[in-house]
């Protein structure tokens, strides 16, 4: 579980004594457009075999057993009206994987909490169907208008506050443009929390 400081819009752990107001160099050079970010995990080890196993091993079951770890790492950044809305997979992807493994936390997550979660909020198309390989600025520009708010949703999300839910951020380029799609529909702010984090982004 990462503890101690960290970066208050990614959740990279930082090095210096806890506290409030830390950014990483990644942020403080290129801001994230939404408010703040934690992460439950690091993406390395034990960490990695966990996501890794939820994503490509029909190990579904993990979800619910993650689930408390993503509700520690955001507990401050939940407000009784808040949203829970997973990033969504590309639809080529979902035919394949069957399951969208952001969905699947984001629904054990709003359990856990009692938190409205609204699966479907987002959807994703493109040419890109992952950007596995791809660097920092190619992420950014694969993802540019591909991800929209499903608008059979865009009212249960207006005027409230979000919360993004992903498996494993590395670039921020995917959360990113979610925070953008949503903010084009009105909420009224964009938190996010990952089960783990790329510790150093590419």
């Amino acid at each position: 579980m990462i503890g101690g400081l960290v970066c208050e819009t990614c959740g990279v752990p930082l090095f210096g004594e806890e506290g409030f107001g830390a950014y990483c160099d990644n942020c403080l050079t290129s801001q994230p457009p939404w408010t703040a970010g934690r992460a439950a995990i690091l993406y390395e080890g034990i960490g990695r075999s966990i996501v890794l196993r939820l994503k490509h091993a029909d190990r579904t079951d993990m979800a619910r057993g993650v689930a408390g770890l993503l509700a520690q790492a955001a507990r401050e950044l939940l407000h009784p009206d808040t949203v829970v809305v997973p990033v969504p997979l590309h639809w080529r992807r979902l035919a394949m994987r069957q399951y969208n493994q952001a969905a699947l936390l984001a629904q054990e997550l709003s359990r856990k909490t009692g938190l409205t979660c609204i699966p479907d909020a987002l959807t994703r198309s493109g040419r890109h169907e992952s950007l596995d390989g791809l660097g920092r600025a190619d992420r950014f520009a694969a993802l540019q208008g591909a991800i929209r708010v499903n608008p059979s949703r865009a009212a249960q999300v207006a005027d409230r506050p979000v919360l993004l839910v992903d498996d494993v951020m590395t670039s921020g380029a995917t959360c990113a443009a979610c925070t953008q799609a949503l903010y084009s529909s009105q909420v009224r702010e964009v938190s996010v929390v990952t089960l783990a984090r790329v510790a150093h982004s590419p």
